[in-house]
Order: structure tokens, then C-alpha cells, then sequence
């Protein structure tokens, strides 16, 4: 009973009488009682556990135990004493799943023995791997060099070669190495040179800088066919109507971070430097996309397999985009089990924490976005979605409709449109989404994971061995492509039907003629002021159609209207008539899930995670949905101020 209730029942005015009789309140029914699924010592609450995800070594989140501790040191003896009496059994809980484990199973012991006799020979013997690997790898460098030093590039080869050495290295000598002096380097020139500037000056000075660094970027190259200086003006003036928009719309002004708002849009602008205008760049994207084109012939070789070697060339979406789907889930599920793409993802978001200061959670789900879609990034931090602010939310959705998943990457490749280009854009949209973001719904609450990335494990959907986790991705591409499937089938027959009651309807007041009247035409209209903001060429009818792609984009989905955008090659098609710039930006504007459906699998991933937030995901929502469809409109802007050749992107 609380001391309230115990005030209350001393000052009642009616001696003997109790103003509340619920007996649950009664003090003399307090007692203490055992659960199965605590521990043994769940009792003792100046024993404090600390969980451990796949961040190692955080002194700051788990502490080191002090060996003279004599505290330490009785709790231990206590905690062995309770498992004594248990019989050896310690139950721990998972969930609300109790498991207990034996400590003296003689067939337990001997099975796990067996599992990992292996390992334990490798982690004995590790260096001598590790030196044969190196050494290995090193003669294929030289070779290839020695080799093909003339006829084929060298920065590609030798990228790989460092990545693997510098992880054979730090296998045995820690990272600190190299951290430590990147700090201090950065401490004395970039951290002093920041404190020289007034804290009130900071904000507009680096404001100033990235405008400067856009305008000196986008205008100093020479002018190309239909990219002309004047073009590129549109394009600028385009971001900055944007960006305006969304200050002028923001929920609290007061609050935006404008850090978080300029360095992402550096970010975006600097990415797309370095992809689209420098040699070594487009080099190291043109060598990830052939790698992503190589996985339609992997896909292809089961097709044959299945059916014969006429089928991979006939001209079908089913037998020629559904296959590689499937496949690239299914090896993504491996790259996962063998953690792999954690590491990636991981290096991703500690960078865009450490740059643009947002949470840990943030920066997890706008990183791994553009590899394992909107769905499977949000359960990477599904721990901590029961806890995020309503503004971390907002960016977990906004990350997720700004871009494309890797599933769906390689079947747009497939259908023929560049892979530079895609690639691109889904990196340029990482950094975009959060600025647009942060723009939008600056963070009013503490969070969680500020000052700390984790990517938990999720010990619940863990494969047992690798043969699992790929028979799990195959069955997942297998629903993911049986969603493609149904989806555009389905949403494909309806903007028909529609069309088709648009244009009866229209034929009865003379529209009809060359432009029937569609819901093309209608959201050609409606998106033709986009079209203009993103420098889309202003010669023929190249606005109207692309603002007719970015509607079908929204309202149906980007699969749609990159097809309707590679249809032009029919004779029919009004679309082989754009010019090499508008079908550039046109690329870049629908590279993105921000659509009608992708609504509906947001609200309803984020539901099922945590059904207690699905009120506040779906009064996000449409704000997340308008804000990552901009995100992909301010990369297409870019693309727009920074691509000369357009021809070789389009």
C-alpha cells in the first residue's frame, strides 16, 4: 500500500471505516512470491545485468567488473550456492519463453564438444590462416596487376586487396592504431578551426560553405548539350524550393538541428561528386553494378535448369526479373547469418552519427534501407521501436519510402534501366532522408540510443546454420517476389480500369484525340510544376511526361513507371521522345518506395513490431510518405546539377 493510501485510511472522518475496500490494497496481504522465468538471484537489485548486442567493447554501456570487489565476490558465492540448490539448472529468461540449460549434461556437453571442435582448431591456429589467406590474396594482386597492368583497371583490384588485409590485420592488432591518430589529427585541425568560429556564427558558416561548395560544384564544369548553366539554375532553384517548403511547413522551426539539415546535404552533394564526375568513383559503382548485373546470369542458370536455355531470353517480366529477385533475398539471408552485412551497415551508420548527429537508431535504419529494404530495416532496431520518439519514427519511415531495397535493385537492372544511376541514387538518399527529415519533424524528446550505435541480434529469427538462413531467404524472395507479382498485376489492372472510365467520360465533353484523358495526363498536370523544379528540359512535351512518371510513381508504385519509362522503344510510346537530360532526372526522381502501397506496408511492419505505437505510425505516416518522396526528388535535383555526360547515365 502506498503512503497516499495509508494517509487516507488514518484521516478517514469515520473511525473503523476504510474508503477503499478493494482487499488487493489491503497491506497485510503484501508478500513475496517466486517466478519461474527470473534467475536465481532476480531478488538481489544491487546485482545489475547488462545485455550485449553486436557492438563490442562499450565501456560506456557495460561496465568492467573489479576483480577486488568483495561485494562482487559474495554475490557470485550466493548465485553459485542457488544454483546448487536448483540441481544445477539456472532459468533465464527470453521472452516469455523460459529455457533452462544443465550445466553437468554429459550429452550436451559432448554434442557441444563436437560443434564446435572446428572453431576451436581455427581460434587456435588463426594467425597461420590468416597469414596463407593474406599471402594468398597478395600473389593475385601482384599478378593481376603484372597481367592486365594496360588492358583492364587497377583501382578495383586493389581495393579488394586492402579491404581483405586491413581485416586480416585487425584481426590481431587493434583499430586503435589508426583511430587514435585520425582523432588526434582531427582534434588539432578540424575541432580547433571550429572553436575559432563563434558558437552563434557556426550554423551560418557552414551553411555558407555547403552553398558555396553546391554552387562552385554544379557551375564550374563546362556546359554539355542540353545541360546548360541555365538548366542547372532551375535545378538549384528547385532544392531550395524544397528545402523552403519544408522549413516553412515544419512542426516546430524552433527545434530543427540545422546541422543534421546542412551536412546531409553536403553529404548528398559530395556523393554525388564523387560517383558521377570523378573517374574513380564511377569506376567503383560501375564494378558494383556489374556485379549486380552477373547476378541475373546466377539466376538465370537455375531458370535454365528449371525450364531450357530459351526461356532467361524471352521478353517476360515473370522469367526475367522474378528469378533474381528470389535469388539476391536468399544470398542477402546468408551475407545476414554470417554477419556480414551487419558490419557493412554498421560502418554506414556510425558514420552518419558520427557527421550528422542523430540517434543510433536512426542512423541503423537509414543505412541499411537501401540494401535490405523499408521492412527489414526497421527490424534491425525492432528492441527499441516500443521506445523511439515519435521524430525517430517519422526518419525510420521516411528512410524506408526514400529508396530502394537491394531485393528489387536488380530487377530494376534487369528491365534495362542504368545501374550507375539507381546506385547512385540510393546512397544520395540516405543522407537526403535525413536532413528532409529532421527538416520536417525535428526531434523534441530525449531518445534512446542517442550517443550509441547497435544492431541487435535477433536471436528469435536466427538461423541454425548457414543452410537455413539461405533456404529461409529463398522461401522470403519467394513471398517478396510473389508480392511484386500480385501487386503490379493488380495495381496495373486498376490504373486500366480507371483510365478507361477516365477517357469514356472524357469523350463525351471532346477530350480525346493525340492525349485521351488518363490518370497520365491528369498527374502530368498536377506533377508538371515538380517536373519544371527538378530542371527537366523544357523543349517538347519532356514536363509533362515526366511529371506524369513521378504521379504513376506515387500513386502506384516505381515499377510501374519504370516501365512505362523503358517503354521507348515502342513506336507508340511517347516516352523515346525525351531527351537524354529529362530521362536522367526522370531516373532518379521515381528511384524510390515512396508510393500508395508502400503506406500500407510501413503502417503495418511497424504495427506488428510494436503494436503499441501503431497510433503514432499511422499519424506519421503520410508526413514520413511526402517527406522521402522529396528526398528522392532533392537526389534527382543533384543528378541534374552534377552530370555532364547525361547520355551515359540515361
Amino acid at each position: 500500500m502506498s503512503d497516499i493510501s495509508r494517509e487516507e485510511h488514518n484521516s478517514s472522518p469515520m473511525p473503523g471505516v476504510v474508503r477503499n475496500s478493494d482487499p488487493a490494497l489491503d497491506i497485510a496481504k503484501e508478500h513475496d512470491h517466486a517466478h519461474l522465468h527470473h534467475g536465481t538471484h532476480a531478488a538481489d537489485h544491487d546485482h545489475v545485468v547488462y545485455t550485449t548486442g553486436t557492438t563490442h567493447n562499450e565501456p560506456s554501456v557495460i561496465p568492467v567488473a573489479d576483480p577486488n570487489d568483495d561485494a562482487l565476490h559474495r554475490r557470485r558465492i550466493h548465485a553459485d550456492h542457488d544454483i546448487e540448490k536448483t540441481g544445477g539448472i539456472d532459468y533465464e529468461e527470453k521472452g516469455s519463453m523460459s529455457k533452462a540449460r544443465s550445466s553437468s549434461d554429459p550429452e550436451l556437453i559432448e554434442e557441444d564438444t563436437k560443434r564446435h571442435l572446428l572453431s576451436n582448431f581455427y581460434a587456435k591456429y588463426r594467425i597461420f590462416f590468416h597469414i596463407f589467406i593474406g599471402m594468398l590474396f597478395t600473389g593475385w594482386w601482384i599478378a593481376s596487376v603484372v597481367v592486365h597492368r594496360k588492358d583492364k583497371n587497377w583501382i578495383i583490384p586493389f581495393l579488394f586487396w586492402l579491404a581483405i588485409m586491413l581485416r586480416l590485420i585487425f584481426f590481431h592488432v587493434p583499430i586503435t592504431i589508426i583511430s587514435k591518430p585520425m582523432h588526434f589529427v582531427w582534434n588539432n585541425t578540424g575541432v580547433r578551426i571550429g572553436n575559432l568560429i563563434p558558437e552563434k556564427m557556426r550554423i551560418p558558416a557552414g551553411a555558407g560553405l555547403t552553398i558555396a561548395v553546391i554552387i562552385v560544384g554544379s557551375f564550374a564544369s563546362e556546359e554539355s548539350f542540353d545541360n546548360t548553366r541555365a538548366n542547372r539554375a532551375v535545378s538549384l532553384f528547385g532544392l531550395v524550393v524544397f528545402l523552403f517548403c519544408f522549413w516553412l511547413t515544419s512542426r516546430n522551426r524552433s527545434k530543427i538541428v540545422w546541422h543534421t539539415v546542412i551536412v546531409g546535404m553536403l553529404c548528398q552533394f559530395i556523393i554525388a561528386l564523387f560517383v558521377l564526375r570523378t573517374k574513380a568513383g564511377y569506376d567503383i559503382f560501375t564494378f558494383v553494378s556489374e556485379l549486380a548485373r552477373l547476378l541475373l546470369g546466377f539466376a538465370n542458370k537455375g531458370v535454365i535448369f528449371l525450364t531450357d536455355d530459351t526461356v532467361p531470353n524471352l521478353p517476360w517480366f515473370f522469367t526475367g526479373v522474378v528469378p533474381p529477385i528470389i535469388f539476391f533475398v536468399s544470398f542477402v539471408q546468408l551475407l545476414y547469418y554470417w554477419g556480414i552485412l551487419q558490419w557493412f551497415i554498421g560502418k554506414f551508420a556510425v558514420f552518419f552519427f558520427w557527421s550528422m548527429k542523430v540517434s543510433g537508431a536512426e542512423a541503423v535504419v537509414a543505412s541499411a534501407s537501401p540494401f535490405i529494404g523499408q521492412g527489414e530495416s526497421a527490424m534491425l532496431i525492432r528492441p527499441f521501436v516500443a521506445h523511439l520518439t515519435k521524430a525517430e519514427l517519422h526518419q525510420v519511415m521516411t528512410s524506408g519510402f526514400a529508396t530502394i531495397a537491394g531485393s528489387v535493385l536488380v530487377a530494376y537492372i534487369g528491365m534495362g534501366i542504368n545501374p550507375q544511376a539507381l546506385i547512385s541514387s540510393c546512397v544520395m538518399s540516405i543522407p537526403a532522408s535525413l536532413a528532409i527529415s529532421k527538416l520536417r519533424y525535428p526531434e523534441e524528446e530525449e531518445t534512446l540510443t542517442a550517443g550509441r550505435v547497435v544492431i541487435p541480434d535477433d536471436e528469435e529469427h536466427k538461423a541454425a546454420n548457414a543452410l537455413h538462413a539461405f533456404a529461409n531467404g529463398a522461401w522470403l524472395g519467394l513471398k517478396i517476389a510473389g508480392m511484386i507479382v500480385t501487386t503490379l498485376l493488380c495495381i496495373i489492372a486498376l490504373l486500366n480500369l480507371v483510365d478507361g472510365l477516365l477517357t469514356w467520360w472524357g469523350r463525351y465533353i471532346d477530350l480525346d484525340g493525340e492525349y485521351d484523358l488518363t490518370l497520365e495526363l491528369v498527374l502530368g498536370y498536377i506533377c508538371y510544376p515538380i517536373a519544371f523544379l527538378l530542371g527537366v528540359s523544357r523543349e517538347g512535351d519532356d514536363l509533362l511526361l515526366v511529371g506524369r512518371l513521378i504521379g504513376i510513381k506515387v500513386i502506384a508504385n516505381e515499377f510501374v513507371a519504370f516501365s512505362t519509362l523503358q517503354a521507348k522503344d515502342l513506336p507508340n510510346s511517347p516516352y523515346h521522345k525525351l531527351s537524354p537530360r529529362s530521362r536522367l532526372i526522370a531516373t532518379y526522381a521515381v528511384c524510390g518506395f515512396g508510393n500508395i502501397g508502400s503506406l500500407g506496408t510501413q503502417i503495418g511492419v511497424l504495427s506488428q513490431i510494436s503494436p503499441g505505437r501503431s497510433g503514432d505510425v499511422s499519424r506519421l505516416a503520410l508526413s514520413a510518405l511526402i517527406s522521402g518522396v522529396i528526398s528522392t526528388l532533392t537526389s534527382a535535383s543533384i543528378a541534374g546539377l552534377v552530370i555532364i555526360d547525361q547520355t551515359q547515365f540515361s
